[in-house]
């Protein structure tokens, strides 16, 4: 995650996602950023998801209820995450 961005962004490399978010880390602001434009890109609710790790950190490690890996980097695809790495891994 990189608090405080010149715009919001979604990047993928491999199995690695970047999240780009203009909201300063402070309060949570930017980690509510992050599950805001996750859920966006992802078109699910908020509330399915969640940071399970690394909430006062960089790297967090993000759970996203009712989809799978594979899922997820498809949809990062559909809407626009960037994919210097090749095609998302499966499953």
């Amino acid at each position: 995650m990189r608090p405080k961005a010149g715009r919001n962004g979604v990047e993928v490399d491999g199995d690695r996602v970047t999240v780009r978010v203009t909201a300063a880390p402070e309060g949570g602001k930017a980690n509510a950023a992050v599950v805001a434009l996750l859920a966006k890109r992802l078109k699910v609710a908020r509330g399915r998801v969640r940071i399970v790790r690394g909430h006062k950190g960089r790297e967090k490690r993000v759970r996203i209820e009712g989809i799978t890996s594979g899922e997820f980097f498809a949809r990062l695809s559909e809407s626009g995450g960037s994919r210097p790495g090749g095609p998302p891994p499966e499953g």
